[in-house]
């Protein structure tokens, strides 16, 4: 045991010489670390030196002096701008060692320093042009030979004249032809001068532009729609009688903006073609047959069977009544002036003129019940008036009577003002300069 005692600081020496080299390696500097520069003269020296040679790498710090000492960089002298400042005082921070930067720099007044920069600059992007010009004329040169192709192809009339469904129609085929090799011109383009992702950056620009404009004129772009459908469907004719939100005339043409019709009175109607697409669409011409009606009050006293019977057979038998379908005549109504007898007759359009048809029938049913001794009434009144007295009664009145034992010669109803019309109407729509959608080879809806 005592011997072990005396052994004991003979093992702790032995140990602790076996552990110094592991220490010694432990505290040895590791690779890669940053080598702390001592606080001394050597190490502002070594400072000023690392700035020194960053400045002189850069342009527009000729004019900047440095002086480090204890760590802080003084800076005097001049920059042309606050940016290069900015620029040096974040790198003089990323030097090892500083400790503070005192920053008397002032920015330069001086009107050659100033310029001189920007003079270098416009020489170089000059020199960058100059260069460029070569290449920006095979760009613009492909550009006008594919927008050219496309130009020649919609200048071509028999293709697109075929296809489409009239010349308005065509002529938007050859409008969208020239805007999509025109597309293609600039996408050629843009790929020789390796600009293609401008492309995204112009459409982008496009679509919002179109959009904005599309709000702005949107019952503009809403009438050439329906123009475009309404020049496809052909819901109408040249000539034809319609009638469209209670304007009635005859067509004389459609145009890419409205439709223009001739009204009874000669006169012109302009119909925006939004509201003609949108609108119901009365066509009076469509089918040659047309029926015409009219009323009649007879007196109640009379046999309304009688009186119904005389009117359908004095319409039927007027000559330019159509035998198929045939003339009728019914009860109405019963109102303050008598029994109300309703009458119809049909005509054929292309001969007879509506409202003289109508008109004869009138006069001749109206003779042909004076005729038979039925009276055709007026609304009268009764009026009693007490004062005290008995009341006084005004008799009630009826026209007199006229005696004709037959009907007056029947009038000429030919459609001589129809007639008169549509040679109007012909002569304003030969004129050449008259825009006009609808085609007589087009289909008619």
């Amino acid at each position: 045991m005592i011997k072990l005692v005396r052994l004991l600081p003979a093992i702790v020496c032995l140990a602790l010489m076996l552990a110094l080299p592991g220490i010694a390696q432990d505290t040895a500097p590791e690779p890669g670390r940053t080598i702390v520069l001592d606080d001394s003269a050597d190490a502002d020296r070594a400072i000023e030196r690392r700035i020194r040679s960053i400045l002189n790498e850069l342009d527009g710090y000729a004019n900047i002096e440095i002086r480090v000492q204890a760590g802080v960089v003084t800076m005097t002298g001049r920059t042309l701008d606050k940016e290069s400042l900015d620029r040096l005082e974040t790198l003089v921070n990323r030097v090892d060692g500083v400790v503070a930067i005192e920053n008397e720099i002032a920015e330069s007044t001086d009107l050659g320093e100033r310029l001189t920069p920007a003079y270098d600059r416009f020489l170089t992007r000059a020199t960058q042009l100059i260069a460029f010009i070569p290449l920006a004329l095979v760009a613009f040169t492909a550009f006008l030979l594919v927008a050219g192709i496309g130009f020649f192809i919609a200048s071509r009339k028999r293709p697109l004249d075929r296809i489409a469904p009239n010349l308005f129609i065509a002529d938007i085929y050859r409008q969208v032809l020239r805007i999509a090799f025109a597309v293609v011109g600039i996408v050629v383009a843009l790929d020789i001068l390796g600009a293609t992702a401008l492309l995204g950056t112009i459409l982008g620009a496009a679509g919002i532009l179109g959009l904005a404009i599309g709000f702005a004129v949107k019952d503009t772009v809403e009438n050439f729609i329906a123009s475009i459908m309404l020049s496809i469907r052909q819901p109408f004719r040249p000539n034809d009688l319609i009638e469209i939100n209670g304007d009635i005339g005859k067509v004389i043409r459609l145009t890419s903006r409205a439709t223009i019709l001739l009204s009874q009175d000669g006169n012109h109607i302009r119909v925006p073609n939004s509201t003609v697409f949108s609108s119901r669409i009365v066509n009076f011409t469509r089918n040659v047959e047309r029926r015409f009606q009219f009323d009649l009050s007879v007196d109640p006293g009379c046999d309304p069977g009688a009186a119904r019977l005389l009117c359908q057979g004095t319409v039927q038998d007027l000559p330019f009544v159509l035998a198929e379908p045939s003339a009728l005549a019914w009860i109405e109504a019963i109102d303050d002036a008598g029994i109300v007898l309703r009458s119809t007759g049909w005509i054929n359009q292309n001969d007879t003129s509506f409202f003289l048809a109508r008109g004869e029938a009138i006069r001749q049913t109206k003779a042909a019940l004076e005729a038979a001794g039925i009276s055709l009434p007026s609304k009268t009144y009764t009026l009693s008036v007490a004062s005290g007295a008995a009341g006084l009664a005004v008799p009630r009145q009826h026209p007199a009577h006229v005696e004709e034992e037959l009907p007056r010669p029947i009038e000429d109803v030919n459609a001589t003002e129809t007639r008169e019309l549509d040679q109007l109407i012909d002569a304003e729509r030969n004129d050449p300069g008259n825009e006009d959608l609808l085609s007589p080879d087009s289909q008619e809806e």
